[in-house]
């Protein structure tokens, strides 16, 4: 049989960072993925108009029907997962947060143009994405900020740094000369890794828990587990490594993956 390679490999994911793109809903899996990427006058700010946090190498493809997919109307046979005791809380790995996605309000109309030209390290590009792009060293984060005055900020790899971070860049604003506010900060999506060190049997895992897997190797290397409850998404890759996004709160990550751990001690090669 010849074998297919995926069109991204497992070290070239975890290479890239979580950056703005509007390439696939994982990252952001409670939200709208489809983004319009031409110019409005207006930009009313809801989630749907946020771009999806992704790898930038990330490739969205159609998938296949021939292999397992997640099954919508499955949602009411979803087993309860329960935590083995044979599994203490040190042998666990815990996952670390490496992006945070949040939102604030500067409450005041903006010239993005003028912006563009004024900020340092901004881009805009109106046919592209209505929003201004801009990027800090310190904390590490990307800003977009549209002309109602509304911020995505991501980036930050805690949910202190990612408020510092928004505060940073309403302050860039404010010496542009507008009377900024800043109001509704909200963290919107968390995304964690952990490395479980061991490997995996995703063919295996993906068969029995077909309900809520996606794993097309030829597309991508990770095998896509949607959990409902805490309504999270986890990447899972054959090294061991897990990727989850999705989460709103932190208590959340460390809850969907002491679920999925137990499972995937059971499929370990």
């Amino acid at each position: 049989m010849q074998r297919v390679h995926a069109l991204i490999s497992e070290d070239e994911f975890h290479k890239t960072d979580y950056l703005p793109s509007s390439c696939s809903d994982v990252f952001l899996p409670a939200l709208n993925s489809s983004i319009s990427r031409s110019a409005t006058p207006e930009v009313n700010f809801n989630l749907k108009n946020i771009p999806i946090v992704t790898p930038r190498k990330f490739i969205r493809a159609k998938r296949s029907s021939s292999r397992a997919t997640t099954n919508t109307n499955s949602v009411s046979r979803i087993p309860t997962v329960s935590i083995s005791s044979s599994i203490c809380s040190s042998e666990m790995p815990k996952p670390v947060l490496q992006n945070i996605v949040s939102t604030v309000n500067l409450d005041v109309r903006l010239d993005l143009n003028q912006i563009a030209k004024t900020a340092l390290n901004s881009e805009y590009n109106p046919k592209r994405f209505s929003a201004v792009i801009m990027r800090i060293r310190d904390p590490r984060s990307t800003a977009l900020i549209f002309n109602n005055g509304k911020i995505v900020c991501t980036g930050a790899k805690s949910e202190e740094a990612s408020r510092l971070a928004a505060r940073r860049f309403a302050r860039i604003i404010q010496r542009l000369g507008y009377v900024v506010q800043f109001n509704e900060f909200k963290v919107q999506n968390l995304v964690a890794s952990c490395d479980c060190k061991f490997r995996l049997q995703l063919e295996g895992f993906a068969i029995t828990h077909y309900q809520f897997s996606t794993y097309e190797p030829e597309l991508f290397p990770g095998l896509i587990y949607r959990m409902v409850k805490p309504r999270v998404v986890l990447l899972i890759f054959l090294s061991g490594k897990v990727v989850i996004t999705g989460a709103r709160k932190r208590e959340h990550i460390d809850e969907a993956f002491s679920q999925v751990y137990p499972i995937l001690k059971r499929f370990k090669r």
